[in-house]
């Protein structure tokens, strides 16, 4: 699969409206497909995470961001379907309160960052601060440009200290949207998601499809690159995030660790 088309080139310019969120050209044509595909993967995902885990060198921190029913849940509940609890955690942030509210915006993020042998997945992130300040005009343009400067700062030294890091922004259309909340209204199962407040923030859709296209111009960098990754169609989502970890995981070509001593001659009786 050629990633390219889904990466943001450092310093380049984004315009979400020329990214489409229903496109498939990357990935196979039929669904069946798609899905087969995630099942294979979803294999090799767990493969390596074990082997991330005992090898205990790494730590790889993945950051899923995107409008509201855009799938972060569902990317996780999927790409992570097989993988051992052990050396997983999946981390969401809400709203800032008590403690959070007395330090600066950086410091919750920081203590949920990944150990060495952990896969730590953001289901929102330190772009929230970046985003929801903006659009509801909590801080101006001036701050805003400081966050990112910061935001850069703080994940390359995450990756000089080892962190893998993985972003990506889950792009759905306004019309999936749509579609998908009113899912969330008449299906009882699903009723429990729904929130009045969703709407009210869909209402601010121009802004905050702005303030992504911002935020991820301005932090997409050569060190913590973002992807921009076609949601509209939940298996084509999945299949990508999930192709991506896995390469990125081969990538560091891992061992699993040698005793120090020979127990070969060992009989369990």
């Amino acid at each position: 699969m050629n990633f390219n088309r889904y990466r943001v080139k450092p310093g380049t310019k984004v315009d979400l409206d020329k990214r489409d969120p229903a496109d498939k050209a990357g990935v196979p044509g039929a669904k069946q497909d798609r899905l087969r595909r995630l099942a294979e993967l979803a294999e090799q995902v767990d493969a390596l995470q074990d082997l991330l885990y005992a090898e205990h060198k790494h730590k790889v921190l993945i950051v899923l961001q995107g409008m509201d029913t855009s799938g972060k849940d569902g990317t996780i509940r999927h790409v992570f379907t097989q993988v051992d609890p052990l050396g997983v955690r999946a981390v969401s942030f809400r709203a800032p309160a008590g403690e959070e509210l007395e330090h600066v915006y950086l410091w919750r993020i920081q203590r949920q960052t990944p150990g060495n042998g952990e896969i730590v997945i953001f289901n929102r992130s330190h772009y929230e601060d970046v985003l929801v300040p903006r659009v509801h005009a909590m801080i101006d343009l001036a701050e805003c440009k400081r966050r990112y400067r910061q935001i850069n700062d703080f994940e390359r030294m995450l990756v000089e200290n080892g962190t893998i890091l993985l972003k990506f922004f889950l792009h759905i259309s306004k019309a999936e949207q749509r579609a998908r909340l009113q899912e969330r209204v008449e299906e009882p199962t699903k009723r429990w998601k729904f929130n009045p407040r969703d709407l009210k923030e869909r209402a601010c859709w121009d802004d905050y499809m702005a303030a992504y296209a911002d935020a991820i111009e301005a932090t997409s960098s050569e060190w913590a690159p973002w992807h921009v990754v076609p949601s509209d169609s939940k298996s084509t989502r999945n299949l990508i995030v999930s192709s991506m970890l896995v390469e990125t995981l081969e990538g560091l070509k891992m061992t699993y660790p040698q005793p120090t001593e020979d127990y070969s001659g060992i009989v369990v009786e």
